[in-house]
């Protein structure tokens, strides 16, 4: 196994992830559970993977709110002993969250700004004007800076993160990756997993190419493959 692959388990419920995280087996070692699942049994899963399967759990929840209300939230998730936990990279965010995870594992990640949006989507949105890549950087330095043990952002904006002062010693996890042919689907921020790893990821997320694949053991082996070796 080797857990810089993070299959995200972006089926309807539990009993789906169950199956094909039984499907894959020992070919893969952590697994991201996100907000699509939560009611569908996406805690339990967690659990039963972390527990009774020995994975890692990467618990998407990409939490937003006041601090308080954060907080809170975040005790009550590092009470399952899960690995990772995604929260807005918004400073206010970032510390409430390192409180509610405070003596627990349980690592906080920044998201950045999504894999699936580009410069008209944020313009939309009336996010400050600029280039995508520098706001990325910029909103990861912040959340660093804040305390995150780690950021999201796409393959394309990890070296400029990984040059950052800030990020020293801290997680860089890229979604956004495609195996070379792949479709790209709703991600518009892609590169394939080798280069992603190169750029400077730790961990990077791939779900559609691996569930969706007629053999996903199969798929997730060979995107481990492509990794370049340590």
């Amino acid at each position: 196994m080797d857990d810089r692959l993070i299959v995200a388990l972006d089926v309807p419920n539990a009993l789906a992830g169950l199956a094909l995280a039984e499907r894959i087996g020992d070919a893969v070692g952590f697994y991201k559970i996100g907000l699509g699942m939560l009611t569908g049994g996406g805690l339990a899963l967690a659990n039963k993977l972390k527990q009774e399967h020995g994975k890692r759990i990467f618990l998407d929840m990409k939490f937003f709110d006041i601090g308080a209300t954060v907080e809170a939230a975040v005790r009550g998730i590092a009470q399952y002993d899960l690995d990772f936990l995604t929260v807005h990279g918004d400073p206010h965010v970032v510390r409430a969250a390192k409180e509610g995870a405070a003596g627990s594992g349980l690592k906080i990640l920044g998201v950045t700004v999504l894999t699936s949006l580009d410069r008209a989507d944020l313009d939309a949105g009336m996010i400050v004007p600029g280039d995508v890549t520098e706001i990325v950087t910029t909103r990861a330095a912040r959340a660093l800076e804040a305390g995150a043990d780690g950021v999201i952002a796409s393959p394309r904006e990890a070296a400029l993160i990984r040059a950052l002062p800030e990020a020293a010693g801290r997680l860089i996890v890229t979604p956004g990756v495609r195996p070379a042919g792949s479709d790209a689907g709703d991600q518009k921020r892609i590169e394939t997993p080798a280069t992603a790893i190169a750029n400077g990821a730790d961990h990077i997320v791939v779900g559609r190419p691996i569930w969706q694949a007629a053999d996903p053991r199969a798929a997730a082996l060979a995107i481990a493959a492509e990794l370049p070796r340590a």
